[in-house]
C-alpha cells in the first residue's frame, strides 16, 4: 500500500526506513543531526519540496518527546537570544523553497553537504564565545534548517562556544528545535507544502522514529562526556 502510494519499489522503502532509523538514533543520542544524515540521501528518492516538509513534521514528533523529557536541563539564557534570528532565517528559507526551481535547490544542497563534509575533516578547537554569536547561529540555523532540514551544525557550533555539558547541550538543542521546528511547520502549512501523500508517509514512519529515538537515548546514557564531545564535532 505504502509503496503504491509513494510510487517506490520495496527496496527503496527499506532504504528509506534504514535512513530514518539511523538518523533518529543519532538524534536520540546527541539531540541533533537527523536532518544532516537523512536529507541528502532522501533527496535522491524525493523532491526537496516534498521531503523537507515531511522530515520536518517527523522530526517535530521526536523533538516534542525529547524536549519535554529534558526540559529541566535547558539553558534558557543561551537559547533565548537565538529565537528572533532563527525566525528571520526560517521566513526567508520558506519563501525560497516555494519559489525556487527544484534542480537549483538540489544543487545548493549538494554544495552545502560537500562544504560541510570538507569542514568536518579538520579538527578545530572551539573557544568559548559570547551570546552575540546567536545572531549568526540563529540566522543560518533557521535558514538552512527550513531550506534543507540540516540547520543543526550552526546551533551546535554556538552551544559548543557556550561550553555546555552533555546533558545541558542535548536538552538545549532539543528545545531550540522545538521552537525552530514549530515555526517551520507553520510556514510550510501556510505555503501549502503538506499534501495527503506527505501526511500519510509521516504517519507510517512514526514507529521508526520512536524506536530510533529510544535506542539513541539509551546510548546517550551509557556514553562518557569525552566520547560525546568527539561525536558532536
Amino acid at each position: 500500500m505504502i509503496a503504491e502510494l509513494l510510487q517506490l519499489t520495496p527496496v527503496q522503502i527499506v532504504l528509506f526506513i534504514v535512513i530514518l532509523f539511523v538518523s533518529y538514533v543519532v538524534k536520540g543520542l546527541s539531540g541533533f543531526g537527523s536532518g544532516l544524515i537523512a536529507i541528502p540521501f532522501l533527496a535522491l528518492l524525493f523532491p526537496l519540496k516534498f521531503i523537507v516538509p515531511v522530515f520536518a513534521l517527523l522530526n517535530y514528533s521526536g523533538t516534542i518527546m525529547q524536549s519535554l523529557h529534558l526540559r529541566n536541563q535547558v539553558v534558557w539564557g543561551d537559547l533565548l537570544p537565538l529565537i528572533p534570528f532563527t525566525l528571520a532565517g526560517v521566513s526567508v528559507a520558506v519563501w525560497l523553497l516555494v519559489n525556487t526551481e527544484a534542480h537549483l535547490l538540489v544543487l545548493i544542497l549538494g554544495i552545502f553537504v560537500l562544504a560541510y563534509s570538507v569542514f568536518s575533516l579538520f579538527s578545530f578547537h572551539t573557544k568559548p564565545g559570547s551570546r552575540r554569536w546567536a545572531m549568526l547561529a540563529g540566522s543560518f540555523g533557521g535558514f538552512v534548517g527550513a531550506l534543507f532540514g540540516t540547520g543543526g551544525p550552526f546551533y551546535v557550533a554556538y552551544l559548543k562556544m557556550r561550553q555546555l555539558d552533555k546533558g545541558a547541550f542535548r536538552a538545549t538543542i532539543a528545545m531550540i528545535f522545538l521552537i525552530d521546528g514549530g515555526t517551520r511547520l507553520f510556514a510550510f502549512a501556510s505555503s501549502g507544502l503538506f499534501s495527503m501523500q506527505a501526511l500519510t508517509l509521516v504517519a507510517t514512519m512514526l514507529p521508526v522514529l520512536f524506536i530510533g529515538m529510544y535506542v539513541g537515548h539509551h546510548l546517550h546514557i551509557k556514553i562518557d562526556p569525552h566520547r560525546f564531545n568527539q561525536i558532536i564535532r
